[in-house]
C-alpha cells in the first residue's frame, strides 16, 4: 500500500475505485515533496538514489529528476488555477535560473560543477527532457514564465532552441522538438521562426508512420506499443488545445478517439495496464490519452469509464509496491524489477509516469471527476476485438478482468536488419495479469529447436485479424539468420477465455523438434502438473489471487511439459510455463493446441470444440457459430458461419 497519505475512499461517486479527484492531488503532492528531498544546488538538478544510471551518464539523470517532476508540478499546479500552497513553482523557477547558465556537455557530475544542465545535441536525452521543461513552462506561464527575471528568460530560451536545431531519434522523437516549438512561438519568444518550423516539421515526420484507425508505427516498420498512445497522441493533441487551434483538432482530435476505442479496451479490471512494449517502468503514464481524450473531447469513453479505468490504473500501482520505503518511483513495475528496464532508463525515468496526471488540468467540476464511476470496458462483458492496424486481437473476460493481447504483427524490427527478438514486442501474446519471460525459456512462442536452441521470430508478417482471429506468418531465425526454405504460418481463434493455436510449419526437415509455450504465470508460489498431452501452472500472487495458465494438444504435438522460472517474471518472484512439443513430418506440418489464461471467478472448463482435417481446422464457439481457418504456406483463409 502506498506510504503517501490519502483521504477517505468516496464509493459512492467512485464504486469501482473509492479514488476521487482529491486522492490524485494527494499522490501528486507526495511524489513531489519526495524527490524534492534530493535537489541539488539550486534546485537545478535531482538526483535520486537508484541501482545504476542510465547510459546517458548522471548529469542527463540529474536533469530528467528535474524534468519529469517539473511536468508533474505544473499539471498540478495549473490544474489548481496556479495556487501552489506548497512552493513547488519558486523551487523549479531557481532550478531553471542555475541550470541553463553554463550548460556543458560533460556527462557526469562533478563537485565544481553541480548544477549545470546538459547541452541538448543530436538524439541526445537532453531533447527528451527539453520538451518536458517546455510543456510544463507552457502549462504554468501565467505563474511562472511571464514572472522570470528576462536574463533568466532569455537563458532558457536559448538552451531550449538547441532542441530545434538538433537531430532527433527518428521516431516519436520528433514530437520533442515539436513541443519544444510550440512553447516557444506561444511564449512569443520565436525571434527566427525555427519555432514555428519545428512544429510543422514533427507533424510532418509523424505524418509518414500514420497508419489509420488511429495507429502509427514508431519510426520502424512494425513498432506498436503505449508510445501511441502517450507520445503520438498526446502531443499532437495537447497542443492544439493549449494553443486553441480547432484546425488541428479537427485532424487529430478523431485519431485519438479512435484509438482510444481500442485502447481502452488493454487495461485490466485490477487496473493493470498491458503489460508490452519498453519502458514499462512509466506505469501509469499509460493514462495519459485516457485523460487527453477527455480535456479534447476526442473520447468514445463516458466521463465516468475515464476516471474508473485512470483511477484503477493510479491505485493498481500504488497498492503494490511502486514507490520504495521514500516514496519514490522505483525502476520496475510493481516494485523494483530491473530486467524489464531499458538501458536508457535512470533512476529519475520512472517520474514520465508524470504524463498521466494531465487530468489534473480538467477543473474540478468537469464531469470527469463529478460523474459516477461506471464500469471499464473489460468489466461489461466478455469481449474480442480485432485491431487490423497493429495486428492484435484483444480478448477479454469480465469475470476475472484479465485482458489478453494476441499478437500477430508488432515486431520493433528495424527496415535494414533483423535483430534478435525482443520479448517485450515479439511474444505471441500479452496480458495484464503476465509479464513475459525475459531471459530463458521463453512464454507465448512458438519455435523450431536447431542443435537444442529454439528459433527466433524474427519479422512478422501479419495476415489479417478480424472476428474472434488473427494471423501471421515468420521466417524462423536461429544464430542471427534465417533457417532456409523454412516458414511458420500462425493463426489465433479465440472465444471467451478459450484460445486455439495453430502453426503451420512448410519446409523444415522431417523429425524437426517443435514447441509451442504458454503463459508465463508468476507469482508468490507456483504448482506445476503435466499430464500426457496437457501442462497446467496455477500461481497464487499476492493478493491471493489464483491465476492457471493450462496447454492442451489437439493436433500434432506428442508431448506436453512445464517449465520452472526460478526469477519469475515482473508478476512474481517464482513462476512457470507450460509448453506443448512435436516434431514435424516433411512438408507442412500443422500443429494445433489450445490455451488458456484464468484467474479467481472464471469459468473452469474449456467451452470450445475443436476439429482438424488436413490443414483445416474448425472451431465451434458456444453461441454455436463455427469459426474455419485454413492454412497454407504464409497465408490464412477464415470464414466466420453464425449460427442461425
Amino acid at each position: 500500500m502506498s506510504s503517501i497519505p490519502l483521504p477517505p475512499e468516496d464509493r459512492v461517486l467512485s464504486p469501482y475505485t473509492g479514488w476521487t479527484r482529491r486522492h490524485w492531488e494527494a499522490v501528486a503532492d507526495g511524489l513531489l515533496t519526495a524527490v524534492l528531498r534530493h535537489a541539488g544546488p539550486e534546485h537545478a538538478l535531482i538526483s535520486l538514489p537508484g541501482p545504476r544510471p542510465s547510459i546517458s551518464g548522471t548529469r542527463s539523470d540529474g536533469l530528467e529528476g528535474f524534468a519529469r517532476t517539473f511536468l508533474l508540478a505544473a499539471f498540478r499546479i495549473a490544474g489548481a488555477g496556479g495556487d501552489d500552497p506548497h512552493g513547488f513553482l519558486p523551487r523549479y523557477a531557481e532550478g531553471l535560473a542555475a541550470g541553463t547558465r553554463a550548460p556543458t556537455t560533460d556527462p557526469d557530475l562533478t563537485p565544481g560543477d553541480p548544477a549545470s544542465w546538459l547541452a541538448i545535441g543530436d538524439r541526445g536525452q537532453a531533447m527528451v527532457e527539453a520538451a518536458s521543461i517546455a510543456l510544463a513552462l507552457r502549462i504554468t506561464r501565467p505563474w511562472l514564465w511571464d514572472r522570470l527575471d528576462e536574463q533568466v528568460r532569455e537563458r532558457t530560451r536559448a538552451w531550449l532552441t538547441g532542441a530545434l536545431r538538433h537531430t532527433p531519434v527518428d521516431n516519436n522523437w520528433w514530437l520533442f522538438p515539436f513541443t519544444v516549438g510550440g512553447f516557444l512561438a506561444d511564449a512569443g519568444a520565436d525571434q527566427d521562426g525555427a519555432a514555428r518550423a519545428a512544429v510543422a516539421r514533427g507533424l510532418a515526420k509523424i505524418e509518414q508512420w500514420y497508419l489509420g484507425d488511429g495507429w502509427y508505427t514508431d519510426g520502424r516498420p512494425r513498432a506498436f506499443d503505449h508510445y501511441n498512445g502517450w507520445a503520438f497522441h498526446l502531443y499532437p493533441v495537447l497542443h492544439a488545445h493549449l494553443g486553441d487551434d480547432t484546425r488541428l483538432l479537427d485532424v487529430y482530435g478523431p485519431r485519438l478517439a479512435a484509438h482510444l476505442d481500442g485502447y481502452a479496451r488493454t487495461f485490466g479490471a485490477d487496473g493493470s495496464p498491458m503489460h508490452q512494449g519498453r519502458s514499462l517502468t512509466y506505469r501509469f503514464a499509460a493514462t495519459a490519452p485516457l485523460w487527453a481524450g477527455a480535456l479534447t473531447d476526442s473520447t468514445p469513453l463516458a466521463p465516468g469509464a475515464t476516471r474508473r479505468v485512470a483511477s484503477g490504473v493510479l491505485r493498481h500501482f500504488m497498492d503494490r509496491g511502486a514507490l520504495d520505503e521514500n516514496g519514490l518511483l522505483t525502476l520496475g513495475w510493481h516494485g523494483p524489477h530491473l530486467p524489464l528496464v531499458q538501458e536508457y532508463s535512470g533512476p529519475a525515468s520512472p517520474y514520465w509516469a508524470s504524463k498521466g496526471f494531465l487530468g489534473l488540468l480538467l477543473p474540478p467540476g468537469h464531469p470527469v471527476w463529478t460523474a459516477v464511476e461506471e464500469p471499464a470496458p473489460v468489466e461489461r462483458a466478455d469481449a474480442v476485438v480485432p485491431l487490423p492496424r497493429p495486428g492484435w486481437l484483444i480478448q477479454s473476460t469480465a469475470a476475472d478482468g484479465i485482458v489478453r493481447l494476441h499478437n500477430h504483427g508488432s515486431d520493433d524490427q528495424p527496415a535494414d536488419h533483423v535483430e534478435p527478438d525482443n520479448p517485450l514486442y515479439a511474444r505471441l501474446a500479452h496480458s495484464t495479469v503476465t509479464g513475459p519471460v525475459l531471459d530463458g525459456t521463453p512464454d507465448n512462442h512458438f519455435g523450431v529447436l536447431v542443435g537444442g536452441e529454439l528459433s527466433r521470430r524474427g519479422r512478422i508478417s501479419p495476415l489479417g485479424a478480424g472476428d474472434g482471429w488473427a494471423a501471421s506468418a515468420h521466417h524462423p531465425r536461429v544464430r542471427g539468420g534465417e533457417l532456409p526454405g523454412v516458414t511458420v504460418t500462425s493463426v489465433v481463434l479465440v472465444a471467451g477465455a478459450d484460445e486455439v493455436h495453430a502453426h503451420l510449419v512448410t519446409g523444415a526437415h522431417a523429425g524437426t523438434e517443435v514447441r509451442h509455450s504458454g503463459w508465463a504465470a508468476a507469482g508468490t508460489a507456483v504448482e506445476e502438473r503435466a499430464d500426457g498431452l496437457s501442462a497446467r501452472v496455477v500461481a497464487t500472487t499476492a493478493d491471493g489471487t489464483r491465476l492457471l495458465s493450462s496447454m492442451e494438444n489437439v493436433h500434432g504435438f506428442t508431448a506436453a511439459d512445464t517449465h520452472p522460472l526460478p526469477a519469475g517474471t515482473a508478476y512474481g518472484t517464482v513462476g512457470a510455463v507450460p509448453a506443448l512439443d512435436g516434431r514435424t513430418s516433411g512438408g507442412d506440418s500443422l500443429f494445433v493446441g489450445t490455451a488458456r489464461l484464468t484467474g479467481t471467478g472464471s469459468q473452469s472448463h474449456a467451452a470450445l470444440r475443436v476439429r482438424v482435417t488436413g490443414t483445416r481446422i474448425r472451431v465451434h464457439r458456444p453461441d454455436g457459430t463455427e469459426v474455419e481457418a485454413l492454412l497454407a504456406p504464409e497465408a490464412v483463409t477464415v470464414t466466420v458461419r453464425k449460427a442461425s
